[in-house]
């Protein structure tokens, strides 16, 4: 069995993995990701009792009880680059022996849900809405770096969309990544069904124009035109795309949730809108109780 070297996989002193500072058996199988690092206290108040709390740089976790039931509560920052981090990570705190450095023989498959805030690009969206990405459409580039990136992929709308879009060669190539079946099923009832693009950067790749222009100036038209089977583009955000690849290609069930605070369409925004993420949050509390 492969051993991995100490420069792949880098331990800090008190056995906690490099950059979560968090050790082996500290993490819950369900995983709620909040961008946030303030978000980790709103969501553990709701908790019956806190294990342990970690910090370390934009990365703070909390471990718990929610009515009985372990959760691990982790801010990542903003990014997939962090995501990157993260995913990768909490996946070797479950399925790789840190004594050992090799993988374990029975596999720990993680529930890892996103927490979020976005813009909906279509007008029927309202704010205030929890959208959950049904498929997460990277234009990070994240999952290009992996192999085996096309057998998780749904190459086909990747497909139709840069001819919709006439994509520029020089930009990373999109992906897209369907969530969780199970996750999907969990929260169909409470959520707008959502394809959402996960960009890297929240200005130029979200189409604001302040005093740079866009590459394509048409782009989020565009992008709100683009329909396929059925489906069309609904919401920005800054990590999905990255949590549904990395997930599907490690074994994971993930799903990104996002309340809508501004439509881009409408040119409209929810200024106060901690008391909907506080919805969200206690919607999705109680629906994780069943995993």
């Amino acid at each position: 069995m492969r051993k991995i070297e100490e420069s792949e996989l880098i331990i800090n002193e008190d056995g906690s993995i490099f950059h979560l500072h968090l050790k082996p058996g500290q993490i819950a199988d369900t995983v709620l990701l909040v961008g946030d690092p303030g978000r980790v206290e709103m969501i553990t108040a709701y908790f019956d009792s806190i294990e342990f709390s970690v910090a370390n740089r934009e990365f703070v976790t909390s471990t718990g009880t929610y009515k009985g039931k372990r959760i691990s509560v982790l801010s990542t920052g903003i990014g997939t680059d962090n995501i990157d981090i993260v995913v990768t990570e909490l996946d070797a705190l479950a399925n790789i022996d840190f004594e050992m450095r090799t993988e374990k023989q029975v596999h720990t498959t993680l529930n890892l849900i996103r927490l979020g805030t976005s813009g909906s690009i279509q007008p029927e969206i309202s704010i205030g809405a929890f959208v959950s990405s049904h498929i997460s459409i990277g234009f990070d580039g994240l999952l290009n770096y992996y192999a085996n990136r096309d057998n998780i992929s749904l190459l086909d709308f990747e497909n139709a969309f840069l001819q919709h879009l006439n994509w520029d060669k020089k930009l990373p190539t999109p992906y897209f990544v369907a969530a969780s079946e199970k996750l999907i099923k969990l929260f169909e009832d409470s959520t707008t069904e959502g394809m959402t693009v996960s960009a890297p950067g929240f200005y130029g790749p979200q189409g604001r124009v302040l005093r740079l222009p866009l590459w394509k100036a048409d782009q989020n038209e565009l992008i709100e035109k683009f329909e396929y089977r059925g489906k069309k583009i609904t919401n920005f955000e800054m990590e999905g795309s990255a949590i549904a690849g990395l997930s599907r290609l490690l074994g994971h069930e993930a799903i990104t949730i996002c309340t809508v605070i501004a439509n881009r369409t409408n040119k409209t925004a929810l200024v106060d809108y901690k008391n909907n993420v506080r919805k969200m949050v206690e919607m999705t509390l109680e629906k994780i109780l069943t995993l």
